[in-house]
């Protein structure tokens, strides 16, 4: 009879071997193994994506917008929106109008 620090250890080992054999089998599996990754423990490198139009202009407007927001003094804060988010609304939607 197995005593419970047995039990344990086999319950663990059955489910590494479950896991293992669950990453083998998947599709992602055949292609580590065919480009040498999973043999070498490399990882497989990641592809960047450079950011659209729209992303880089909101980027920018989220910049030009935070030190704006910084540079304001307690009361011109309290005047133009005592929070960031109704600030920045109000910011996107004034450089949107300049942009246009």
């Amino acid at each position: 009879m197995l005593s419970f620090r047995s039990h344990r250890r086999v319950a663990f080992v059955q489910a590494a071997f479950f896991a293992a054999f669950a990453l083998l089998a998947s599709p992602l599996a055949g292609t580590l193994v065919a480009g040498g990754a999973l043999a070498q423990g490399a990882a497989a490198p990641k592809e960047t994506k450079e950011p659209s139009v729209g992303q880089s202009a909101a980027r920018e407007r989220q910049k030009k917008c935070g030190a704006e927001w910084r540079a304001l003094s307690v009361s011109d804060k309290a005047a133009q929106g005592p929070k960031w988010p109704q600030y920045y609304s109000k910011c996107v939607k004034r450089l949107k109008q300049i942009k246009a």
